[in-house]
C-alpha cells in the first residue's frame, strides 16, 4: 500500500469533484487573477472581470454545479474588498421572502406529486392525436408552472416519462422472442416520441412561470422589488404573456404536424397498448387510501390557489402550509420522509445567495450604471424593447435569476434617483421579467428547470443531449422572442 498519498494531493483530487482538469485550471487562473487586477487596473474593472467569471460558471453549468465555483469567486470578492458582508445581509435580507419561496413552495409541491403524476399519466393515455397531446402536455405544464414551480413541474414531467420508458421497456423484455430489429425501431421511436412530449412540456414550464409571481425565482423577486401582489403581478404580465402562449401553442401543433426540428415521431402501437393496459392494471389495483391521499392533494391544491389568488399570506408560508396540510392529513410524520423534499431546492437556494454576493458586488462597484444610463438615454418609448433584448440575450447564456436580480436592482435605483418615473419603471419591470423568462429557452443554461432536464437520469434514456435540446427549442425560441418583443412595443 501506498502511503506517500498526501494532504495537497487528496485536496487536488476532491477540488471541484469530477470536473474536467482545464476546469479545475480556469477556476484557479480566476482566483489567482482577481487580486492582482484590483491593483492594476482598480475595482471597476475588477468587479467586471469577477461578474464575468461568475457567468462563465453558470454557462458552465454542465461540468460543475455553479454554487462551488461560482461560492468561491463571491467568497474572494469579499476578501479582496470588492463588497462587504454587510452589503450580502442586506441583499439576502431585501429578498428574503424569494428564499422562502424556494425552501417551503417546491418542498410543498414534492407532497403533491402523487396527484401531478396522476393527472399527466391519464393525458398520456388517454389522448390518441399526437398534436393534441402535445398542446395538452405544453398547456397543463404551463397552467401548473403558473401556480406551482416551473423545477418542480418539470421533476414531475421527468418521473412519468421514466416511468413509461420503464414500463415499455420491462415488458420488451419478457418477449424475447420478438424480432431484435423490430424491438430497436419500436425503441427508438418511442424515445423521439417522449423526447417530443418532454420538450414540449419544458417550454410549458416557461410560458406559465413569466405569468405569475410563483412561476419562477425571480418572479417574486421583481414582485417584490416593485411592490406587486399575485393578481397585480399577473395583469401586468397579460399582455405580453398572453399572445405569447397563444402564439407557442399555435408553434407546438404546426411542429407536430409537419414533423419539424425532431417533433413529430408517434408512439408504435403496441407500446400504446402495452401502456394501457399497464394503467388499467394500476387504476383497478389502486386501494382506497391511495385515493383518499389524491383527494386531499387535491384539496389542499385548491387552497393553494386560492391562497395565492387572494393574496392570504407571503407565497412563502403559504407553501409551508402546503407542507402542513399534506403531510398531516396523509401520514407522512417521519423527519426523514420530511427532509427528502427540500433536497430539490436548498442547492438551488444557495446558489441564488451567491447571486446576491455578486450582485452586492455590482451594486458597490456600480458596475450596471453605464449599460443602465445607455438604455435610460433612448427615448422612453424605445427603452422597455430594449431592456427586453438586453436581458434576453443574456440570459440565453446566464441564468435568468441572476440577470434579472441585476436589472431589477439598476432600475429601482433609477426609480429611487428619479432618473425615471413610476409610470416608465412599470414598464421596464414588465420588459426585464418578460425578457428573462422567455428568450432564455434558447439554452438550457438560461433556465433552470431545462438544466435539472437535462442532467436528469432520463435524458441519456431518450437521447436528449445538449445540442439537441437546443435545436428542439429553437422554434419556440424565435416564436417567444418575436411576440413577446411585438407585445413589448405595441401592448405595453
Amino acid at each position: 500500500m501506498n502511503y506517500t498519498y498526501t494532504l495537497g494531493q487528496q485536496i487536488g483530487d476532491s477540488f471541484l469533484g469530477p470536473s474536467p482538469d482545464w476546469y479545475k485550471l480556469t477556476i484557479v487562473g480566476f482566483l489567482a487573477i482577481n487580486p492582482v487586477l484590483l491593483v492594476a487596473v482598480g475595482p471597476f474593472v475588477t468587479g467586471w472581470v469577477i461578474l464575468l467569471q461568475f457567468i462563465f460558471t453558470l454557462a458552465m453549468a454542465l461540468r460543475c454545479y455553479p454554487l462551488q465555483p461560482g461560492g468561491l469567486i463571491a467568497f474572494e470578492a469579499v476578501l479582496i474588498g470588492m463588497t462587504s458582508p454587510a452589503t450580502v445581509i442586506h441583499e439576502v435580507e431585501a429578498n428574503f421572502e424569494v428564499i422562502l419561496l424556494l425552501i417551503f413552495m417546491v418542498a410543498g409541491v414534492f407532497f403533491l406529486k402523487e396527484l401531478l403524476l396522476f393527472i399527466f399519466t391519464k393525458i398520456l393515455v388517454t389522448i390518441r392525436s399526437k398534436e393534441l397531446l402535445a398542446v395538452m402536455m405544453c398547456a397543463v405544464a404551463a397552467l401548473l408552472s403558473a401556480f406551482l414551480d416551473a423545477l418542480t413541474v418539470t421533476a414531475v414531467v421527468i418521473g412519468v416519462m421514466a416511468a413509461l420508458y420503464s414500463v415499455h421497456q420491462n415488458v420488451a423484455m419478457t418477449h424475447q422472442g420478438t424480432d431484435i430489429d423490430v424491438q430497436e425501431r419500436e425503441m427508438a421511436e418511442f424515445c423521439a416520441y417522449l423526447r417530443s412530449l418532454v420538450m414540449h412540456a419544458a417550454i410549458g414550464t416557461a410560458l406559465g412561470g413569466v405569468t405569475t409571481v410563483v412561476g419562477e425565482p425571480q418572479n417574486l423577486l421583481i414582485a417584490t422589488t416593485a411592490g406587486w401582489e399575485f393578481q397585480e403581478f399577473f395583469i401586468r404580465m397579460a399582455p405580453v404573456s398572453v399572445p405569447v402562449i397563444a402564439v407557442s401553442l399555435a408553434t407546438c401543433a404546426l411542429l407536430e404536424r409537419f414533423r419539424l426540428f425532431g417533433y413529430g415521431a408517434t408512439i408504435p402501437p403496441s407500446v400504446r397498448t402495452t401502456l394501457i393496459n399497464f394503467d388499467r392494471a394500476q387504476t383497478e389495483s389502486k386501494s382506497a387510501r391511495a385515493t383518499g391521499h389524491l383527494l386531499i392533494q387535491g384539496l389542499v391544491v385548491g387552497f393553494l390557489v386560492i391562497g395565492l389568488a387572494f393574496q392570504l399570506a407571503p407565497v412563502g408560508i403559504i407553501g409551508l402550509a402546503v407542507i402542513v396540510l399534506a403531510t398531516a392529513f396523509t401520514g407522512i410524520t417521519e423527519e426523514r420522509a420530511l427532509g427528502r423534499a427540500f433536497e430539490e431546492a436548498l442547492p438551488f437556494t444557495a446558489l441564488l445567495v451567491v447571486f446576491f454576493v455578486i450582485v452586492a458586488v455590482i451594486h458597490d462597484q456600480h458596475l450596471f450604471q453605464p449599460i443602465t444610463g445607455w438604455v435610460l438615454a433612448f427615448p422612453p418609448g424605445s427603452q422597455p424593447a430594449i431592456l427586453f433584448l438586453v436581458n434576453g440575450a443574456l440570459s440565453m447564456i446566464s441564468d435568468n435569476v441572476f440577470v434579472a436580480t441585476v436589472y431589477m436592482s439598476e432600475v429601482k435605483a433609477a426609480l429611487d434617483s428619479g432618473t425615471i418615473d413610476r409610470a416608465q419603471f412599470d414598464l421596464l419591470t414588465v420588459a426585464i421579467n418578460t425578457g428573462t423568462n422567455l428568450p432564455s429557452i434558447a439554452t438550457p443554461n438560461g433556465q433552470a428547470a431545462f438544466l435539472f432536464l437535462l442532467t436528469s437520469s432520463l435524458a441519456p434514456l431518450i437521447q436528449l443531449s445538449y445540442g439537441r435540446m437546443v435545436k428542439m427549442a429553437l422554434p419556440y425560441t424565435f416564436a417567444v422572442t418575436i411576440t413577446g418583443l411585438l407585445a413589448v412595443v405595441y401592448l405595453l
